[in-house]
């Protein structure tokens, strides 16, 4: 038997960072996505959103990847979007994501800023956010 524990913070966004997930939308998606999630054998132990882009982190079994687990979620839940019609028009999230692991010690440090996004986003925009995400962790745009 294999004992696995990969912790990773998971960030996607709306495609054109339309504010989508916001007021009455919120709640249902963030819980249609845990629901699914869990169908689905994927484990998101902390997930928050903020008008714009969805957190969450999420405990990597040992046949799991990140693509094929981002994949799911997105996939599947822009399809529940629209199949509900929480939108007038259609809803796509974007392509990219970010998915960095985290260390068992610093857990509680990423839930607690994921557990705060609007407050956090309060003095900092997305854009602002995603830049400092890739020259802090030295990432390049792909494509």
């Amino acid at each position: 038997m294999a004992y696995v524990r990969i912790w990773v913070h998971c960030v996607w966004a709306t495609k054109n960072r339309t504010a989508f997930i916001t007021g009455q939308n919120k709640m249902p998606v963030l819980t249609h996505i845990r629901e699914n999630a869990e169908k689905k054998g994927i484990f998101i132990d902390f997930m928050n959103a903020h008008k714009e882009h969805v957190h969450c982190i999420v405990s990597l079994n040992s046949d799991q990847c990140i693509s094929k687990v981002m994949q799911l979620i997105k996939g599947e839940s822009s399809f529940w979007i629209n199949k509900n019609k929480l939108t007038k028009t259609k809803f796509e999230w974007g392509d990219e994501y970010y998915a960095g692991s985290i260390s068992e010690s610093d857990i509680n440090k990423v839930r607690n800023y994921i557990k705060y996004q609007d407050e956090h986003h309060r003095k900092k925009s997305w854009d602002e956010e995603y830049k400092e995400f890739l020259d802090e962790y030295g990432l390049q745009v792909q494509g």
